[in-house]
């Protein structure tokens, strides 16, 4: 039997980790591209698509979390995938079809299926780590799925091109079952793990005199949860924006995935750094300079019509969503033992912003046509309340705990 601590065992789950992503990323990147040519959506529409699957991130996230912590993790895993391949099915057919309401119904259930994958796979990569070994862990595991999600977007235009839009269903289903594949037979050769809080003996933390206060630990944990989903409002606002940008430079999707791609690739430099230094854990002023580096990188991105300035700004964006999503997983992992539940609330919170930042976006556009800018300055304002709201927080916290400024 394979255990849980075992090398293989930890490849395997950073394999099904990167694959997932890139199936899963590869789809959303292009469907807002097929939304636009094959039925007519312009920007507010995807925008409005876009909230609607943010909407339901967070509900599906947070329960498969608790599934997830509560039924074992390789069940969460099966019944994931299941959904992600029978979603992806049914939305080939209905592409055929030309039903745009039948497939906005499939990328939903795609949506619920995907739920089901991280909190599972973010908890069983750090499952059994120590208090040393935990960063390593979920340094590796952020690296894999952003490495891959990059590839994504930056080669997936080109695949779209050379065989088509039914590329976004064929080979993310293929990817899929093949994961499906690995996860049964690495179902009967481990045990499942389901555990919950004090029950895992392997989860608790070795002494470690230099180890952060209880206190200290959950405060940053709050500070990282506040902060995750306006990370997610600015992407989630972003991608689905990607044909409105392209269009704006005459770019076709395989040089759009060229262009939009560089924030991705800043974000897994980001996530190297982060896994090999980790003097930024609880240290507040990374948080809050990567928060005040996302509005103004943010604005730049969808305002500023320079090709120029869309790829500098890509790279500061790029670094800004790294470190405080990073952020936000590290520290749920760090707090106490269930780990799929707060893998849940970790996501639940990216269904926040995922939500929050189209349907803002959107209603803009609806109510300010005139203004093509609306939604962009609309978001960027809500992005500045987030890193206000930040630093209201942090001043209460830091008054609780007694923080020096060297400790900052």
């Amino acid at each position: 039997m394979i255990t849980h601590k075992s090398h293989l065992f930890k490849v395997i789950c950073f394999t099904i980790g990167g694959v997932g992503s890139f199936a899963v990323a590869f789809y959303f990147y292009y469907f807002y591209f097929f939304m636009q040519e094959q039925y007519g959506f312009s920007g507010k529409d995807n925008l409005t698509l876009a909230a609607l699957n943010g909407f339901v991130y967070v509900f599906a996230s947070w329960q498969s979390g608790r599934y997830a912590h509560r039924h074992g993790y390789f069940s969460a895993l099966k019944l994931g995938l299941s959904i992600l391949i029978l979603a992806l099915a049914a939305g080939s057919q209905l592409a055929k079809l030309h039903s745009s309401v039948g497939l906005v119904l499939a990328t939903i259930m795609l949506n619920i299926g995907q739920c089901f994958l991280w909190p599972a796979i973010e908890a069983l990569v750090s499952e059994g780590e120590d208090a040393v070994d935990l960063p390593r862990a979920v340094g590796t595991f952020n690296v894999v799925w952003a490495a891959t999600s990059a590839l994504a977007l930056f080669g997936g235009g080109t695949v779209v091109e050379k065989f088509g839009f039914g590329s976004i269903f064929f080979l993310p289903i293929t990817l899929l079952a093949t994961q499906l594949a690995l996860i049964f037979w690495l179902g009967k050769n481990t045990n499942d793990v389901a555990h919950t809080a004090g029950n895992d003996p392997l989860s608790k933390p070795i002494a470690d005199p230099h180890r952060p206060s209880l206190a200290k630990t959950k405060a940053f944990l709050r500070l990282a949860w506040f902060a995750n989903p306006f990370a997610y409002i600015a992407i989630n606002t972003f991608i689905p924006m990607l044909p409105t940008v392209a269009a704006r430079f005459q770019l076709s999707p395989m040089f759009a995935g060229f262009a939009c791609s560089l924030w991705c690739f800043s974000r897994l430099g980001t996530f190297i750094a982060l896994w090999l230094w980790t003097d930024w854990h609880y240290r507040f002023r990374w948080l809050v300079m990567a928060c005040g580096f996302l509005v103004v990188s943010f604005a730049v991105i969808l305002i500023v019509p320079s090709l120029a300035a869309l790829l500098i700004a890509q790279i500061f964006f790029g670094g800004a969503i790294g470190l405080i999503y990073y952020s936000s997983l590290f520290y749920s992992m760090d707090v106490g033992k269930a780990k799929g539940e707060h893998g849940g609330i970790h996501e639940a919170a990216i269904g926040v912003g995922n939500c929050i930042g189209p349907a803002v976006g959107a209603a803009s556009l609806q109510f300010m046509p005139q203004h093509a800018n609306s939604g962009a300055i609309a978001v960027s304002v809500l992005l500045l309340c987030g890193l206000v709201g930040l630093l209201t927080i942090w001043k209460t916290l830091r008054k609780d705990l007694n923080y020096n400024n060297s400790e900052v």
